[in-house]
């Protein structure tokens, strides 16, 4: 059965993809400088050029995500559609990831046939891609020493003011730790998720401790690490129920969240079977998996540079392949939701909740 026909004048392949333009993109700038234009260097630009479009439809992805969170609460239904949207930004991740391979068959003989003619153009300069760290909450307070000096003074005025701009605005993530804060089931009249959740908590641990305690395959010496890093455990849990424990590693960098989304955000790990809370777990997973996207995106490239460069500088002025390993250490966006494990306790633990939370919970969760 044919199509019916919606426009009002055909719809030629070549013009609607002004391929003319598209395909005339590509001006190597080795020819100008030497008698033979470096053969490889086409391959750099359209490989970058390709990152380029395909960052473009990131943002388009996470603008519509980002545009939806802002509203004062989050439609229920809209879950199923962020959830899709997040996992299309994750396939084109992988074939991000999967284009390095490409990139890697040219020789670092092949790349400085043309690296020094690009001087001082560089990868900090990708407008789209500050765009996407910024809109997921990388903001300036939570980058690296080089990354706070030199992330603004290679751009010209009008990207540097954009930029700024979206520095000022909420991210995704702040939106995300609103929406968590807003978790309706902590709290009810005759219960405390908070208060059975600690019980629970304190019994696992106390068992563990037990069972450490009268095991006789365990020498002395690994008895007491074993004890030690129970303790340690103990006091991650302490921090989601002791507000000035929270606060302090907070500041020492181990939480960027509140104490009360991290409490929502355990919540929706521990009930995720739940009809209500299938979904939200998705989102959460889906952003942990973005951001692990991009942590190896960034080792990738970290690898590829240095196979390219050895222990050169950058053409952008950084310190090549060592400042990339830091940010690959440095730069992730959803930390806590990757710690999430650290607060889960077996299924077989879980608090029961009240019949009237189970029953609402069968219908929604906001």
């Amino acid at each position: 059965m044919c199509a019916m026909q919606k426009n009002s004048r055909p719809c030629y392949y070549g013009e609607y993809l002004e391929l003319d333009k598209f395909l005339d993109s590509q001006h190597p700038v080795s020819g100008e400088y030497q008698d033979e234009e470096a053969h490889d260097e086409l391959l750099f630009i359209i490989v970058h050029q390709a990152y380029e479009l395909w960052f473009k439809q990131i943002l388009h992805e996470l603008n519509w995500i980002h545009g939806t969170f802002n509203a004062p609460t989050l439609d229920s239904n809209q879950y199923g559609r962020i959830v899709q949207r997040l996992d299309r930004v994750i396939q084109i991740q992988k074939l991000l990831n999967q284009q390095i391979g490409i990139l890697e068959t040219m020789t670092p003989l092949d790349f400085l046939d043309f690296r020094d003619y690009l001087v001082p153009a560089s990868g900090f300069q990708s407008i789209q891609f500050k765009e996407i760290e910024i809109l997921l909450g990388l903001k300036m307070k939570y980058r690296i020493g080089f990354d706070i000096k030199s992330f603004y003074n290679r751009l010209n005025d009008k990207d540097r003011e954009h930029l700024m701009e979206m520095e000022s605005q909420p991210s995704l993530f702040d939106q995300l730790e609103a929406w968590l804060e807003r978790m309706p089931f902590l709290e009810k009249e005759n219960f405390s998720f908070v208060e059975a959740y600690k019980t629970a908590v304190d019994s696992m641990l106390s068992n563990d401790l037990e069972i450490i305690q009268k095991v006789d395959y365990l020498s002395d010496g690994d008895r007491d690490f074993q004890i030690k890093d129970l303790e340690k455990t103990r006091q991650q849990f302490d921090a989601l129920f002791d507000k000035d424990t929270f606060d302090k590693l907070t500041e020492e960098g181990h939480f960027r969240m509140s104490q009360r989304a991290m409490l929502g955000a355990v919540f929706i790990h521990l009930y995720r079977d739940e009809p209500a809370f299938q979904q939200p777990y998705q989102l959460l997973a889906k952003l942990v998996d973005i951001d692990e996207e991009f942590t190896q995106w960034r080792y990738r490239h970290t690898i590829m540079v240095h196979r390219m460069l050895g222990a050169k500088i950058g053409t952008g002025g950084s310190s090549g392949h060592d400042y990339l390993r830091q940010t690959t250490q440095n730069n992730r966006f959803f930390k806590d939701l990757f710690n999430m494990s650290t607060f889960l306790i077996p299924r077989s633990a879980l608090p029961v909740l009240p019949e009237e939370i189970v029953k609402s919970m069968g219908l929604r969760s906001e």
